[in-house]
C-alpha cells in the first residue's frame, strides 16, 4: 500500500509539474496587416497556419487587436488566428462620426465586412468587453460561420453588469445632463484601473499598456468616437435577451474564461452562460478585466484544452 501512494503522489507530483511547463509559442508567422473595407483600411493581426481552425480575436475598449499579443503566441503553434482594430481603433482609420456612424451595429457590419474579404467562412470567436455586442451580431447575422464561442470579460448579462454601469445609465438617459460621465470613462484614472482594479499581482502590469491607450485617447476626434460608442452601448443591454435566445437555440460550444475580480463585468456574468448553455465550460480566474496582463499561460491552455474536446 505503502509504495502504491507512493507511486500516486510521485505522479500526482509530476503532473503538476507539467501543468506548470510554459506553453509551446511562436512568434514566427506573425504579420500585421490593413485591408480596405467598405472603403476603410481595417488593420489586423495575423498569425499560424491558414490551413488550422481559425480563431478571430474581438478586443475592448479603449484597447485595440495589441492587447492580444501575449497569447497570439501560444495559440499560433496550433491555429489561424485573425485579430482586427474595429474602425476607431489602434491602426485601422477613424474617421469622424460626421462619415462613420460609432454604433455597435456599424462596428458589426464593417467586421463582417472585414471576414468576408479574408474569407473567413469558419471560425471560432473570442470576445472581449467591446468585442462582446460586436462579435454577437457577427454571429446572429450568421450562425453558420460559427465553430466555437469563447467569452472573456463580455457580458451578455444584466447580472453581470458591475456597480458602475448605474452611473451610465444616467449618462444614457441624457448625456448633456452628465458630461461627467464621460469624463470619467476617459480620463487616464479610469483607463489604467481597467487593468489593475481587482489584481492580485500589480507587478504583472506594465504601466506603458494604459499610458498607450490613454495617448490613443486623446488623439484628435476620439472623444467625438469614444463618445457616440458610450452612448450606444445602451443598445447592447436590451440586446441582451435576444442574444441569450441565441444561445439557448444555436448551443454553440461555448468557453467563458473570466477575471472574477473585475469590477466592470462581474463574475455573475460569466456563471450565467451555464444557463443558456448548459454544457459551457466556466472558468472563473483569480484575476481582472484584461486577464491577459496576468495569467495569459493559464488562459492559452484552457483554450487549447477546450478547442481540443470539439477536435478543432
Amino acid at each position: 500500500m505503502k509504495r502504491i501512494l507512493a507511486m500516486v503522489t510521485a505522479s500526482s507530483l509530476m503532473a503538476g509539474v507539467a501543468h506548470a511547463e510554459p506553453v509551446p509559442a511562436t512568434n514566427a508567422t506573425t504579420t500585421y496587416n490593413r485591408v480596405e473595407v467598405d472603403g476603410l483600411k481595417i488593420f489586423y493581426r495575423e498569425a499560424g497556419p491558414k490551413d488550422a481552425p481559425t480563431i478571430v480575436l474581438l478586443h475592448g475598449f479603449p484597447s485595440s487587436s495589441r492587447e492580444f499579443d501575449p497569447l497570439i503566441p501560444l495559440l499560433a503553434t496550433r491555429y489561424h488566428l485573425v485579430a482586427p482594430d474595429f474602425p476607431g481603433f489602434g491602426h485601422s482609420d477613424a474617421p469622424p462620426p460626421s462619415s462613420y456612424a460609432y454604433t455597435f451595429d456599424n462596428l458589426a457590419k464593417t467586421t463582417s465586412a472585414f471576414l468576408d474579404k479574408l474569407k473567413i467562412d469558419k471560425a471560432s470567436f473570442y470576445l472581449h468587453d467591446y468585442g462582446g455586442p460586436v462579435g454577437f451580431r457577427v454571429m446572429a447575422a450568421r450562425p453558420g460561420r460559427v465553430q466555437a464561442l469563447i467569452v472573456q470579460n463580455a457580458n451578455v448579462y444584466e447580472e453581470g453588469l458591475g456597480p458602475k454601469w448605474a452611473i451610465i445609465k444616467k449618462y444614457w438617459a441624457d448625456p448633456a445632463k452628465h458630461p461627467e460621465v464621460f469624463e470619467a470613462f476617459v480620463s487616464l484614472a479610469a483607463t489604467e484601473q481597467r487593468h489593475t482594479l481587482g489584481t492580485s499581482h500589480p507587478e504583472r502590469y506594465n504601466p506603458d499598456t494604459w499610458a498607450d491607450e490613454f495617448a490613443h485617447l486623446q488623439q484628435p476626434g476620439q472623444r467625438e468616437i469614444q463618445a457616440a460608442l458610450l452612448y450606444d452601448y445602451r443598445t447592447n443591454v436590451a440586446s441582451y435577451p435576444a442574444w441569450q435566445a441565441w444561445l439557448r437555440e444555436y448551443r454553440p460550444p461555448t468557453l467563458a474564461v473570466w477575471g472574477r475580480n473585475d469590477p466592470s463585468f462581474i463574475a455573475a456574468g460569466g456563471d450565467a452562460f451555464k444557463r443558456d448553455v448548459p454544457d459551457a465550460e466556466v472558468h472563473q480566474l483569480d484575476a481582472g478585466h484584461f486577464i491577459f496582463d496576468e495569467a495569459t499561460d493559464e488562459v492559452a491552455r484552457l483554450i487549447i484544452a477546450f478547442m481540443q474536446k470539439q477536435r478543432l
